[in-house]
């Protein structure tokens, strides 16, 4: 039988001044380590035996106080305050901007535009100079009922990539679910490992990366590429979410995996239809309660399109600028985009309006 479970789930972000002065008065809690607060939370109550979810708005203080009662709320709050450690030697107490690079003929949205080593290269190093903190590479599409690629065909298709923006000082990030992939990009340069499969895919990817030492990305996703969307059936998508990523998180960690070396990411898109997206999004701040950094990837997904009605994936700039901007209000600390130089503007004029 599975047991009850208690979850917060943060609401009413007050950002900067604001969020120094209700801190200061008592009026807020904080959050996610950053100049970053709550002044209301969600407390979700699932039953183990029945499933039944209950749920209450509780103010700050009304938080306090339950917290002194009971233990896992208290542990709730130390978890949600915990400051978050530099990340691959980024420090996070400003939004950062992951900038895609797909070396593939057949990505969702970019499939082919830079398939060959030379326009990589040089679109990787555009969206450095656009902003892009980190530039992700990846070698096999993971859209919904793509095949998988093989290793060899992968690691012809990143390494040059991953050599030449390394040698250029980029901070490259690995999208693969494959262990040698990581293995050969950390080698070639490469300073952290993103996997869609949350290091599932690959037997030995969990052992690779306790080896290698380096920053993790674990992505919440069921099933495969192939298989996925027939597993997105969820009780409570973000509960549900929770407990898979935390699940994750645990074996990583006993594979040796250091926590301060992990991020996590809701895998938006991944076995996920669109209530389930907009759900996940909209409660982004539950999943602080782990205690890790928070990597939010929704730009020009399907969801998107099908909310706005833009068919054409590379048309979606203004709803992928829209739920990027509300996750990071939420205290993402990484957003995972196509649209690098727009996203910077977003960034900075979001930054501008929050903190002072």
């Amino acid at each position: 039988m599975k047991r009850d479970r208690l979850y917060l789930i943060p609401d009413g972000q007050v950002h900067g001044a604001a969020a120094r002065t209700a801190l200061a008065r008592g009026l807020a809690l904080p959050l996610a380590g950053s100049d970053l607060a709550f002044t209301c939370g969600w407390l979700v109550h699932r039953c183990g035996e029945t499933g039944e979810i209950s749920r209450r708005l509780l103010g700050a203080q009304a938080l306090r106080e339950k917290a002194e009662r009971v233990p896992q709320l208290a542990e709730w709050l130390n978890r949600l305050a915990a400051p978050r450690p530099a990340f691959a030697g980024m420090s996070l107490d400003t939004p950062r901007i992951m900038g895609i690079l797909n070396v593939t003929p057949d990505s969702f949205s970019d499939g082919g535009l830079h398939a060959e080593a030379k326009k990589a290269i040089e679109h990787g190093l555009r969206m450095a100079q656009a902003g892009a903190d980190v530039i992700d590479v990846g070698g096999e599409s993971t859209r919904p009922g793509a095949s998988e690629v093989s290793e060899g065909e992968e690691l012809d298709r990143v390494i040059p990539v991953v050599e030449a923006l390394a040698r250029e000082g980029l901070t490259v990030s690995i999208d693969t679910r494959k262990a040698t992939v990581m293995r050969e990009a950390v080698k070639a340069g490469a300073r952290i490992v993103n996997d869609v499969s949350a290091l599932s895919h690959d037997p030995r990817a969990r052992a690779t990366v306790a080896e290698l030492g380096v920053p993790v990305i674990l992505m919440h996703m069921r099933g495969e590429p192939d298989t996925m969307m027939k597993l997105a059936d969820y009780t409570d998508a973000p509960l549900d979410v929770f407990d898979e990523l935390e699940e994750a998180v645990s074996r990583a960690e006993e594979a040796g995996i250091a926590r301060a070396n992990i991020m996590i990411d809701p895998g938006i898109g991944f076995a996920k239809k669109t209530e389930h997206n907009l759900a996940l999004t909209r409660h982004l701040a539950l999943l602080h309660g782990l205690g890790l950094p928070l990597l939010y990837a929704a730009s020009r997904k399907r969801f998107i399109g099908e909310v706005t009605g833009v068919e054409r994936a590379d048309a979606r700039l203004a709803g992928s600028l829209a739920v990027a901007q509300m996750a990071l209000v939420a205290g993402a600390h990484l957003v995972r985009v196509h649209d690098v130089e727009e996203t910077a503007q977003m960034v900075r004029m979001l930054g501008m309006l929050l903190t002072n």
